[in-house]
């Protein structure tokens, strides 16, 4: 029994002091961070990330819209495709 309480502490000992080691916030026992890191680089960081995902998030929207039209426009009816295209030309011509 004794043993197994040792034991049990060595691995605490040890979770803690590698997780110290590598740079890990300590955690309570309901798993919140005792000491969190918040310095003004990680907050800098999570301003720049921010702005990144949102560029991103519009440029793929756009892209989506972009392979929209190329999907409408390889699976349309050609005869259709055909027809629109005459109709734009004779509106042309008036």
């Amino acid at each position: 029994m004794a043993g197994g309480i040792m034991m049990i502490t060595i691995g605490w000992v040890m979770n803690t002091w590698l997780r110290i080691k590598n740079g890990y916030p300590l955690e309570s026992s309901w798993g919140k961070a005792i000491y969190p890191k918040t310095d003004l680089e990680s907050v800098e960081r999570i301003k720049l990330l921010s702005q990144e995902n949102a560029q991103l998030r519009a440029e793929l929207g756009s892209i989506k819209d972009r392979l929209g039209n190329v999907e409408r426009i390889v699976t349309d009816d050609a005869h259709r495709l055909t027809h629109e295209i005459e109709a734009l030309r004779d509106k042309r011509a008036n």
